[in-house]
């Protein structure tokens, strides 16, 4: 018997589409206009429907999907659905995530009604495009389907536009199309890059003999070039880590990443060394990429306060490539896109100076020019031992701290795990403290430039559901203000098995980065209470995974304060056969609430004199 395919319906073909792309979860939150949509999409079974408790964590899921995948989309109810997924499209739009925003509205016949009488039904505005003209703002394309007959060329026009501007795009569907025909999809979405044609040519030749005259004109004391490069967001946003490996790879020369562009490429490269934060780096990373070298070529790097840690703007030993232009000193060259750049400054680079000619160990350099003075490590290879062998570093009845959290982690993320992990970092102390694990190529998200806190919990559903990432486990370091914002995501994670590890950091109850960004002297004196708007109200938070664990959806909940307990954790987690590795585990981090991360002691006053001192 001949199978027939059903007839083509306004939702079939977006069903068909969103598989076309390798999409193979949809996140949201159901509503009565979604309800025909879902229905198709099940019979359909090529997109499974990953229903969240909230529309924030759809979009938070979706956006960290889209991050390891390439696309991800989330799909909700008109207005009250709609407005609530507006922050993660916010920060998808910012950090340049293709995500699709699927809002399903009214009916056509409740919009005539109003338009005829008035009459307003649930979750409508009289301000019929208030939707539109709200999603408009974080898109790059946005549509509202009303005519069964234009969905095709309405829907193939946003998805091409999110995918070739890596950017969130908007559909806004009326509830009674769903079920309405229309012409099946006929070629397959391609996306539409800016060609690069013979005008472009000369313009990226000069944008390369900039880069070079800036290298040769900022030579080290030897008279030997020192440059450095910075790789960004978009080493990452466009799929360019293989271009990435092959230039320092043939060239030799020293890279640090972004916060945001972190384990963009294997962090194992010999090239590696470090992630460069401004003032908030690694001392040993700061000294190399400030103080040693004498240029910077940042590649695809965002100009962000997360990025720039504390520092104000770029100087003239600056490259910047990125938003389709590159500055070089105080020149600008427009329209040279990165992913020409690479390979052509890979090709100048080696002629003018031979294969790996820039090969060079920063650490050994500049501890061999300064001599031993501190704790400067003799080598790169001292560097990365230092952060990774930290697990001697304490006495178990030590009662933890940020750094001595993400110190142990470290040595039991590189020595004795045997899983593989998503590092998912919320902002703030989490972000800050994190930066420096060392990890594979693609281990670690973060939401460096919109910051929305809570983010971590509702991407880690995402992280671990990308097909790309599936056999990896989320490991989550969030805030205990973040967490209140997201934490019944935490439920997604029991429902689905997610074998993710949320480290709730529990720094007695208040917002330590906003009492830290307003009045970073809280931290200089240890008799100062924080200012009443930052204070929290205390939860024990291991206790929720209690509430989210069903009879056949373990979910585990304990709590760590001192060296000993993180260990007696870090130690079960290596053991597959532990039940706390059935399902997720909820880890409440007891901290001091005057700790915070080493990264930031250049905001506290006593700390700024001491490192003038």
């Amino acid at each position: 018997m001949i199978a027939i395919s059903p007839p083509c319906t306004v939702a079939r073909y977006l069903a068909l589409r969103l598989a076309e792309l390798g999409i193979t979860h949809l996140f949201g939150v159901p509503g009565n206009h979604l309800g025909p949509f879902l229905a198709t999409l099940r019979a359909e079974g090529d997109v499974e429907w990953v229903g969240t408790p909230t529309e924030g964590g759809a979009g938070q899921a979706a956006d960290a999907y889209a991050r390891i995948h390439g696309v991800g989309a989330a799909a909700v109810t008109y207005s009250v659905g709609a407005f609530n997924l507006l922050n993660a499209c916010g920060g998808a739009y910012v950090e340049q995530v293709p995500l699709i925003a699927v809002n399903a509205s009214p009916p056509y016949e409740q919009w005539q009604n109003y338009r005829a009488l008035g009459l307003l039904t649930s979750h409508m505005s009289p301000r019929a495009e208030s939707n539109l003209e709200a999603y408009r703002q974080v898109t790059v394309d946005a549509q509202v389907v009303s005519h069964p007959g234009l969905a095709p060329g309405q829907i193939d026009a946003a998805l091409t536009a999110c995918l070739s501007e890596r950017r969130p795009v908007y559909l806004e569907v009326m509830e009674d199309l769903w079920d309405e025909p229309c012409p099946e999809p006929e070629a397959p979405l391609v996306r539409r890059d800016r060609p690069f044609g013979a005008r472009n040519q000369p313009m990226l030749d000069s944008a390369v003999q900039a880069v070079l005259t800036l290298i040769e004109e900022h030579p080290g004391p030897d008279g030997r070039p020192r440059p450095v490069l910075w790789a960004g967001e978009e080493i990452d946003r466009f799929r360019l880590a293989g271009q990435l490996t092959d230039l320092v790879e043939a060239t030799g020369v020293p890279f640090c990443t972004t916060v945001g562009a972190k384990a963009v490429v294997d962090e194992d490269l010999p090239q590696f060394h470090g992630v460069y934060n401004g003032h908030a780096s690694h001392p040993d990373v700061h000294g190399v990429f400030k103080d040693w070298a004498t240029c910077r070529i940042g590649l695809g790097a965002w100009s962000t306060s997360k990025n720039l840690g504390g520092e104000q703007c770029v100087g003239g030993d600056w490259v910047m490539a990125a938003h389709g232009g590159v500055s070089v000193g105080t020149t600008y060259f427009p329209d040279v896109r990165l992913e020409q750049l690479l390979p052509a400054l890979q090709d100048a680079l080696v002629k003018a100076y031979g294969s790996e000619g820039l090969a060079a160990d920063y650490y050994a350099e500049s501890y061999s020019h300064h001599g031993p003075r501190g704790h400067r490590p003799a080598a790169l290879e001292h560097h990365r031992a230092s952060l990774r062998a930290a697990r001697s570093d304490h006495r178990r009845s030590e009662h933890l701290t940020y750094d001595g959290v993400f110190d142990r982690i470290n040595h039991f993320l590189n020595h004795e795990s045997g899983d593989d992990w998503t590092v998912v970092s919320d902002a703030a102390f989490s972000l800050i403290g994190s930066m420096n694990l060392s990890l594979p190529a693609g281990g670690f998200l973060s939401q460096v430039s919109w910051l929305s806190i809570g983010w971590s919990v509702g991407a880690a559903t995402g992280a671990a559901l990308a097909p790309e990432r599936a056999d990896a486990r989320p490991m989550v370091f969030v805030g205990d203000g973040a967490f209140q914002e997201t934490c019944q995501e935490l439920s997604t994670h029991t429902r689905l098995g997610l074998r993710s590890v949320v480290f709730v950091m529990d720094n007695g109850h208040f917002y330590g980065i906003e009492q830290m960004l307003v009045h970073p002297s809280y931290y200089a004196d240890r008799d100062h209470e924080p200012d009443h708007y930052n204070v929290l109200h205390p939860w024990h938070y291991d206790r929720l995974a209690d509430v989210f664990t069903g009879r056949d959806t373990p979910a585990h909940g304990l709590e760590v304060a001192h060296a000993a307990d993180l260990d007696d954790l870090l130690d079960r987690l290596s053991d597959p056969a532990d039940p706390l590795n059935a399902g997720p585990l909820l880890v409440r981090v007891r901290l001091h609430r005057h700790d915070y991360p080493r990264a930031m002691a250049y905001k506290v006053p006593h700390e700024k004199e001491q490192s003038h001192g």
